[in-house]
């Protein structure tokens, strides 16, 4: 049975457990800096999560185990009056891949942003996803490139 949720404060160690999993994922490939969250960044972000008045998380059960979690924010549109929802995050164990959990969980934030005035729900994805043949089921691509900037260091010649 699944069960999708907001994090609770009894989720803290599996939620941690994935998400070192879901950095994991990204570390050594080819244009992507190694994602290098200390401890004190996980506990950071884990009590932003269960305050959820700055950013939301939610995990998927399945059978008792945890084994999706995602998180994503609301914010003000410069055009328009309704808000939007933007998903940082989404992951699911690559045992359960394939099982409809990652779009049960798309839906879920969905009406999560929707109840909270932000019905418009977006996120970023690599090129080459594996998760593209399900973005494009449950979403549009607009065609857009994401561009990251990082400012040099103060004290760092350039």
């Amino acid at each position: 049975m699944l069960d999708i949720a907001l994090l609770s404060e009894d989720d803290r160690d599996e939620w941690e457990e994935l998400a070192r999993r879901f950095h994991g994922h990204f570390a050594g490939r080819p244009g992507r800096p190694a994602w290098e969250i200390d401890d004190e960044g996980y506990e950071l972000t884990w009590q932003r999560v269960l305050d959820g008045s700055e950013i939301r998380g939610i995990r998927a059960r399945l059978d008792g185990k945890m084994v999706g979690i995602a998180h994503y924010l609301f914010h003000a549109s410069f055009w328009s009056a309704v808000a939007r929802c933007y998903m940082a995050d989404l992951f699911v164990d690559p045992s359960v891949r394939r099982r409809g959990l990652a779009t049960a969980m798309i839906h879920w934030v969905a009406r999560d942003a929707e109840e909270h005035g932000a019905p418009r729900l977006y996120w970023n994805t690599e090129v080459d996803a594996e998760a593209r043949p399900l973005y494009d089921k449950v979403a549009s691509y607009s065609g857009y490139i994401v561009y990251n900037y990082s400012r040099p260091a103060a004290n760092k010649p350039t």
